[in-house]
């Protein structure tokens, strides 16, 4: 048998799982989800050269960042697929999720101050942290696919509106974010996603989604595009469905093409 180990140094895979700070059997899972292709000795081992230990790196800063594995795969396999492009886009996650921290050590450190009475929070400081972590939980979930579809700057933008948003503001979002669960639960009783309680699920999604999108910045158009991006990604779907029940986000979309599709809430 040929030995088909590649040139210069290489690993074998307790060596990389030691190096790499994972274990063997993440080695062999990624192997057979198509994310690693050592070669083999004539002895049959694995061994990992060069290549297998950046496309490694690679895996596990992605993983780092909060991509699934098949994402991840999908990613690397992607025509065009630059390493140092899919870096930066996580980058900024990373340094979002940095911001979230200190933010929220900030906030701990003066809530404790404050408390001994050595200092006084203002109430956009008692809230601060809570909103960094809010936009980095958000970005971490859904912050590739919305950049993807809508770009950096109205992502950005979205991010800046929760930062300024005062404290009223805030517990508003939160409220309407709550009031929409409970319109679309009355929606989905009716079983018409064309009805008078769709209708109002849907005008009650508009203002959330103005809310963080900011004026001139909404159209029909990008809110039907946002519910074809709900259904698009199990982690979308979820986060109605299992508030609301099974199925629950296909009602909504439903809802919003229904209403938005025909231009009836064009002028609303």
């Amino acid at each position: 048998m040929r030995d088909t180990q590649p040139a210069g140094r290489t690993y074998t895979i307790g060596e990389l799982a030691t190096m790499s700070g994972t274990t063997e059997r993440a080695l062999r899972h990624y192997e057979d989800l198509g994310l690693l292709s050592p070669a083999r000795g004539e002895n049959g081992y694995r061994r990992y050269g060069e290549k297998d230990v950046e496309r490694l790196q690679q895996v596990l800063l992605f993983r780092a960042c909060g991509m699934g594995l098949s994402d991840i795969r999908g990613l690397l396999e992607s025509p065009g697929y630059s390493a140092e492009e899919a870096l930066k886009v996580h980058l900024k996650t990373l340094r979002a999720r940095q911001r979230e921290l200190e933010a929220l050590v900030e906030t701990v450190e003066k809530t404790i101050a404050t408390m001994k009475g050595r200092e006084t929070m203002t109430n956009e400081e008692r809230f601060r942290g809570l909103k960094e972590h809010a936009i980095e939980a958000n970005e971490s979930a859904y912050g590739a696919e919305a950049r993807e579809r809508y770009g950096n700057d109205a992502v950005d933008a979205a991010n800046e509106r929760v930062r300024a948003m005062a404290e009223r503001d805030w517990d508003e979002m939160r409220e309407l974010e709550q009031g929409i669960i409970r319109q679309l639960k009355a929606a989905m009783a009716t079983g018409d996603p064309a009805g008078d309680a769709a209708r109002e699920l849907v005008a009650l999604h508009r203002r959330w989604i103005c809310g963080y999108w900011g004026d001139g910045r909404y159209s029909a158009k990008a809110h039907l595009s946002l519910g074809e991006m709900y259904l698009a990604d199990e982690r979308f779907r979820d986060y109605y469905d299992s508030r609301v029940g099974a199925r629950a986000t296909e009602f909504l979309v439903a809802a919003l093409r229904s209403w938005l599709g025909d231009g009836q809430a064009q002028a609303e």
